[in-house]
């Protein structure tokens, strides 16, 4: 399988423009927060917009950029979201107040949400759905490494050139990543598939193809449940760790980097360790990585109960084994996914995913703050991974009823392929 991967040009093609495109993602971040909170000394309101900002209209948009990308050539999409991407991080640099940064944001969040499922589709028609699992696990793998790199060499890359330099260097990418776009072959369409999109429902109804299929497979209703669920946790927790870390007597000021940088490397693991492995069940590592994700998240609230000395080593190594977890959560109901869809109908079925994860990482901070604010920031790290670990039972409980099903893309097979140029 990994030989067989490394051979598709297409596919390795690919994955290099969603690494440059995915860094262009994360490399304006840390410039955009130090123009706005540094330079413009933004109120902390205004300084949360920012993100929401980005955030809101790959949640909102989400299932209707997926029937675009559906029913236009995947290719163009991809080509054309990088491009005005790349127009709108140079505009930052004309930005004169936060409602144009607001803006452009927005814009850059709304061509973000076209790139993603028009991306899950490509790779569906660029790989042989033996080979798929292998290959989602590469492109989550990219994913998570772009997340992790792209803020830390976007803060180097302000403090050695500067902020308005960085957002040039970040447009560089995206343009770079739609001339790499360009050279991947057209894709094949089965007569049947066409003759779907011509006389079919019409767009409106469409969009209510991605949540219909996902309601009628079980596995994906309810994985697509224990990933939104998770996600919202993640969140939930993720924005208050810094709070958790000054109960510590003997915090360091880099704790919490190392924490971050463990987790990633968590997630990075676990997708080279199942891009080698195509036979694994993805339900039972789903739950494997929820029951994780609890343990990790409530030890870090017990053991910044005792205020455990050392904590150098058992934070990040409790972030490691966080991050790790949250990979055996994504990554397989991601390739279990796109193994399942029809490639003519990724584009839906993504979208939804991909609202349903954005809206968890929109709400998440928010409640978060909330929760810590109301019963306190260690308990509401022993509550919400307690939480995690009573799902992971009640998952195991229901595991019969939600095992994957045959391959619903067998009859679908004949869509795959490309075309030349």
């Amino acid at each position: 399988m990994e030989n067989s991967l490394r051979k598709n040009k297409p596919f390795i093609t690919l994955m290099t423009a969603q690494a440059i495109s995915g860094l262009g993602d994360w490399l304006s971040i840390v410039a955009i927060i130090t123009l706005v909170g540094l330079k413009w000394e933004a109120t902390p309101m205004q300084m949360s917009l920012i993100i929401l900002s980005l955030a809101l209209p790959m949640a909102l948009l989400g299932p209707v950029t997926g029937t675009i990308a559906d029913r236009m050539e995947r290719k163009t999409l991809m080509v054309f979201s990088d491009l005005v991407r790349g127009v709108l991080i140079l505009l930052l640099t004309l930005a004169t107040n936060v409602w144009m940064v607001y803006g452009c944001l927005f814009l850059t969040g709304m061509f973000s949400s076209v790139f993603i499922p028009a991306k899950n589709g490509k790779l569906k028609e660029l790989v042989p759905d033996e080979n798929i699992k292998g290959a989602m696990s590469l492109s989550s793998t990219i994913d998570s490494g772009t997340k992790v790199i792209g803020p830390l060499v976007s803060g180097i890359l302000v403090s050695l050139i500067g902020t308005y330099n960085v957002f040039y260097l970040d447009s560089a990418t995206f343009i770079l990543s739609a001339i790499l776009i360009f050279f991947l072959p057209k894709a094949v369409r089965e007569v049947e598939v066409e003759r779907e999109k011509r006389d079919g429902p019409s767009f409106k109804e469409e969009i209510k193809v991605g949540f219909t299929f996902i309601k009628k497979s079980s596995f994906l209703l309810y994985g697509l449940f224990l990933l939104g669920v998770s996600l919202l946790i993640l969140q939930l927790s993720d924005s208050q760790f810094i709070v958790l870390l000054r109960q510590l007597t003997d915090v360091s000021p880099n704790l919490l980097g190392y924490l971050v940088a463990s987790a990633g490397a968590g997630m990075l693991l676990t997708g080279i360790y199942l891009s080698k492995k195509t036979d694994y069940n993805a339900f039972v590592y789903m739950c494997a990585g929820v029951l994780g994700i609890g343990m990790g998240f409530g030890l870090m609230g017990i053991l910044t109960h005792y205020d455990l000395s050392l904590s150098m080593l058992w934070v990040p190594a409790l972030g490691l084994m966080a991050g790790a977890s949250a990979g055996f959560v994504f990554i397989p109901f991601q390739a279990a996914t796109q193994e399942k869809t029809p490639v003519h109908m990724t584009g839906r079925v993504f979208g939804v995913v991909n609202s349903t994860t954005t809206t968890a990482t929109i709400i998440g901070p928010l409640a978060g703050g909330a929760l810590a604010t109301i019963i306190g920031i260690i308990p509401s790290f022993i509550v919400t991974g307690s939480l995690l670990i009573v799902l992971f039972f009640l998952s195991i409980a229901v595991k019969n009823k939600v095992e994957e099903e045959p391959n619903v893309t067998e009859s679908q097979s004949g869509t795959q392929g490309a075309a030349p140029l």
